[in-house]
């Protein structure tokens, strides 16, 4: 078995990585949907990010409003990850689950590239 080479360069932003969903095909809409239910299950508060492509790989990404502590509507996540999209199209907006008991991000995704000019 041949393990695939996934090129990611820091000198081209369109080939970057941004953790484990990015090495799979584009999430639909149910499938980005399906993990902020399972966010929710786990009882994580969502936040949204968004950033930058020429900076995507600094440590510091902009919050999008507060974290939706308590939010138990899958629904009202996806329509601030669409405000966000809206307000900025051209940056990189990740989803992020953060786990409070274990004090960490339980899950985090890229679910928008932003244009990479």
């Amino acid at each position: 078995m041949t393990i695939q080479d996934y090129p990611s360069r820091v000198d081209d932003p369109s080939a970057r990585k941004f953790g484990t969903f990015s090495y799979l095909p584009p999430l639909t809409k149910e499938q980005v949907k399906s993990q902020v239910e399972y966010m929710i299950a786990k009882g994580w508060a969502c936040a949204v990010e968004h950033v930058e492509p020429p900076r995507a790989t600094d440590y510091y990404w902009y919050m999008w409003k507060l974290p939706m502590f308590g939010e138990r509507n899958a629904d009202v996540v996806l329509a601030e990850v669409d405000a966000c999209k809206d307000a900025h199209p051209n940056d990189h907006i990740r989803l992020i689950g953060y786990d409070a008991k274990r004090q960490t991000q339980g899950l985090s995704l890229v679910v928008h590239r932003g244009t990479t000019h």
